[in-house]
């Protein structure tokens, strides 16, 4: 996601900045912003989209050689759109500052500093740092005490670094939650929210811990937590940067399963308050009157959309449609304009979903884009725009933007059924506490991991899987035998549990691997009929369950929980493990498939 850098002496600061958050474009942005500060007086630069455009706007000019200091930022839109006025790094009178992270008590610091004649131009949660920390300064009138108590002030996530024009040779920073990395180099620090953009700069890194504070100078680095000061880590810094982007992962696709318990904390920030769903980009009452919904999405949208129609129906009692954007475009469906469309896709520019999309546009409904991609050509059609917050996806075969967007329709369900009153505030209030549960879930298990090691050594050699599953378990069959078919070339079916009488286990031997996801939370009994019944065919049973089920030859256990969307999780991670582990067997290129394109932007 955003991406932070920063520096402090000698060495060309204006370079270090922009190849530093060239390094990390891959976390994904919409603007991007530097500002240097050389003898009291900021030089600030902006721009939204690419890096590119911030190039264009800064001179060509050769930098002074003297001592520098600078902050850069790539931003990805949370609060508020992605423009310049958003666009860190944020100014107050003799400030500057960038973050990354959600600051969750921004509206009552806002309110309290707008009292005290404070005007904002943003509408970001991280303008309020800078105003508060300008306010606490004329109290405090050390820069570094007034530092510690607009910190002390924070509710949330956060990454800071922040720069007075009053103490020009300092840099502030504090850390919760969001990475943060300080490098040393002679007498130049660094700053980054990853190693990638520090390397052949700096000799040794630190790795702030949550809630370290501190400052650097041209001499010394100072850090503390919970008032006492810590040393300085001389961690070694990695000499690859490739590897480094994989954070020691052999894929990109592995490091993007192991990223989905942290980025789905950004998926749900700020969109949970006071035991209700809300989402800033839609307002109040977006759906309020709707009477059906239709989502059109390809590929692994197109099974978390299958996954929506079942939490939608659930939980807001309307209707709700699923189509293939290849199909729904050509087949001159009918459209009411009191109907929903939504449309779902990483990255944007899935051709056959934004061609249904600008068709619905045309005849005038309503529209909403479930996307990773601001400023992609979806998000510019669509009336509304809901982003997944999953950063860049390097692996083809989608990992974390699969988890993120059902995520977000999940939390849609509810929010329609709050809109319509169509579910009650005691359910509501046990979904929202699921939904801050769902991160741990996600969590990669070592034994099972280690399970899924085991397991892909005899599942090499037969005549393809079934993964099956009933309820929402069915279209996470179907994502887990399109994972393991995009980066295995093994043949893998998803079904309907029930549905495997009626044909499909004619194909039932020893050589057919049936991978059944068996939620205790629903349709247990259910399940477990059905798969009786590939056991009685001598099919070869690996059941994902809480429970060990008698008749399976394998068995990979997740925890025991109170509800199936957690089971769901868990499973999704389970599966996406045992892919890897067979491709990895299989010598396979999982970051990069044959055939497959990250975005598919032709028919």
């Amino acid at each position: 996601m955003c991406g932070i850098v920063g520096h402090l002496g000698y060495k060309p600061t204006k370079e270090f900045l922009l190849n530093g958050l060239k390094e990390m474009e891959y976390r994904g942005y919409d603007s991007s912003g530097i500002t240097i500060l050389n003898n009291k007086s900021f030089s600030t630069f902006k721009s939204v989209g690419k890096l590119q455009n911030l190039l264009k706007k800064i001179p060509k000019t050769e930098e002074v050689k003297s001592f520098n200091i600078g902050i850069g930022h790539t931003r990805w839109a949370t609060h508020g759109k992605p423009t310049l006025e958003n666009t860190h790094p944020h100014s107050g009178k003799n400030t500057q500052i960038v973050h990354n992270g959600i600051i969750e008590n921004y509206i009552s610091l806002k309110k309290e500093l707008e009292k005290k004649g404070y005007f904002f131009n943003s509408q970001t949660d991280t303008e309020v740092i800078v105003h508060l920390f300008e306010e606490l300064l004329k109290k405090y009138k050390e820069p570094f005490v007034a530092f510690k108590n607009t910190i002390n002030k924070l509710e949330g996530s956060y990454s800071i670094l922040l720069i007075n024009n009053s103490e020009k040779d300092k840099i502030f920073f504090s850390k919760n939650g969001s990475p943060l990395i300080i490098g040393i180099k002679d007498n130049d620090k660094y700053f980054s929210s990853s190693e990638s953009a520090l390397i052949e700069h700096c000799d040794s890194i630190h790795h702030c811990l949550d809630h370290e504070i501190g400052f650097v100078c041209s001499k010394s680095i100072y850090i503390e937590k919970d008032n006492n000061i810590i040393d300085f880590k001389n961690d070694n810094i990695s000499q690859s940067k490739i590897d480094t982007q994989k954070d020691g992962y052999d894929t990109f696709t592995e490091k993007e399963i192991h990223e989905q318990t942290n980025i789905i904390k950004d998926t749900i920030s700020g969109r949970i308050l006071d035991n209700k769903i809300f989402f800033e980009e839609l307002g109040e009452n977006f759906f309020k009157d709707i009477n059906e919904v239709t989502i059109c999405a390809c590929g692994t949208s197109y099974h978390s959309a299958l996954v929506a129609s079942y939490l939608i129906e659930r939980n807001s009692k309307i209707k709700c449609n699923v189509e293939y954007g290849s199909e729904y475009r050509y087949r001159e469906p009918f459209l009411d304009k009191n109907n929903l469309f939504i449309s779902i896709s990483q990255s944007g520019e899935t051709a056959d979903t934004l061609e249904s999309l600008k068709m619905c546009s045309k005849f005038g409904q309503k529209t909403l884009t479930i996307c990773n991609t601001n400023n992609s050509s979806m998000t510019q059609i669509s009336e509304k725009t809901i982003l997944t917050r999953a950063g860049i996806e390097k692996g083809v075969a989608s990992t974390k933007a699969f988890s993120t967007q059902v995520l977000v329709l999940w939390m849609i369900s509810l929010q329609i059924g709050q809109e319509k009153g169509t579910i009650p505030p005691s359910k509501l209030i046990v979904e929202i506490d699921n939904i801050k549960k769902v991160s741990q879930s996600l969590i990669v298990d070592k034994n099972i991991h280690e399970k899924c090691k085991r397991l892909s050594k005899r599942y090499l050699h037969g005549h393809g899987f079934f993964f099956i599953g009933r309820d929402v378990f069915y279209p996470l069959a179907l994502e887990g035998a399109l994972k393991l078919k995009e980066i295995t070339y093994l043949h893998a079916e998803g079904y309907p549990a029930g549905e495997m009488k009626h044909g499909p286990i004619a194909l039932a031997d020893p050589e057919l691997f049936t991978i059944a996801l068996m939620s205790k939370n629903i349709q247990y009994d259910k399940i477990k009929s059905n798969v009786e019944e590939l056991s009685a065919r001598d099919s070869t049973i690996c059941s994902i369950s809480s429970e060990d089920f008698e008749l399976a030859d394998d068995f990979i256990k997740i925890n025991e929980t109170n509800h199936y969307m957690l089971d769901f999780f868990e499973m999704l991670v389970c599966m996406q493990l045992l892919s890897i582990e067979l491709a990895k067997r299989l010598d396979k290129d999982i970051d990069m498939p044959r055939n497959l394109a990250k975005s598919v932007t032709v028919e």
